[in-house]
């Protein structure tokens, strides 16, 4: 049986009086992608920027059984945990090829930073040939691209995606999802969060509906796809 890589207990979160993530609870395996669905303003980036350590919260978080709870991001980062955040937030004015190096600035393990390296360029190939462009002069899906690479190149145990095909074209999209499908299948762990439920549903093992705040619903993505209301309310089925 697959070992928790990560538990969330009781996850709370205040910006100011305003009730952001209401006690949330959940839980993500070795070799899996669970996915956070749900709508804007839901609480999902929140999440995952306290897992991040860059948004404090009270309840419990647990990474391989050891409290991170409270630790700095940059602490965060060295136990094995990485984010790709929403907006990718590139390095504009530097190369493709700087953005993966920053990715690794804190490693010091040379030779499997290389491989890495190698790895990141074999799944996204279209960042080999772009290596000595500035970020800023890439297509929105290879900006995409290249922060999900950047994430990648610290080598994290577990690697948290924020909204990876928001505003691409479906083609990119698709490729994108091949992407995560591959990370996976190379024995990644992923927490996904998506407002493309579909999307989540075709490449994650179990969903999370995050509404208001709070864990409406989980079950694995079979599940899901068969619930009323996210097939009328997520999916657009009647």
């Amino acid at each position: 049986m697959p070992a928790s890589i990560l538990q969330i207990e009781d996850l709370t979160i205040y910006y100011g009086k305003a009730l952001a993530v209401d006690g949330v609870s959940m839980m993500v395996e070795d070799g899996e992608t669970v996915a956070v669905i749900g709508p804007n303003g839901a609480g999902k980036t929140s999440l995952l920027r306290a897992v991040a350590g860059l948004t404090p919260s009270s309840g419990r978080i647990l990474f391989r059984e050891k409290a991170i709870s409270g630790l700095k991001a940059y602490e965060i980062s060295r136990q094995g945990i990485s984010l790709c955040p929403e907006g990718r937030r590139l390095f504009p004015e530097l190369t493709v090829r700087q953005n993966l190096d920053l990715g690794a600035i804190m490693r010091k393990d040379h030779k499997k930073v290389k491989t890495d390296l190698e790895n990141a360029l074999r799944l996204f190939p279209v960042l080999k040939s772009r290596a000595g462009q500035m970020a800023r002069s890439l297509s929105g899906g290879e900006q995409q691209m290249l922060a999900i690479g950047r994430a990648m190149m610290s080598d994290p145990e577990l690697l948290m995606l924020d909204e990876p095909s928001m505003g691409l074209a479906l083609m990119v999209k698709e490729s994108i999802s091949t992407s995560i499908v591959e990370i996976t299948k190379a024995g990644g762990t992923i927490l996904l969060v998506e407002q493309d439920a579909g999307m989540a549903m075709d490449i994650s093992k179990k969903i999370y509906l995050l509404e208001n705040g709070r864990i409406r619903l989980e079950g694995t993505a079979q599940e899901m796809a068969g619930n009323p209301h996210v097939k009328e309310a997520y999916l657009g089925i009647a």
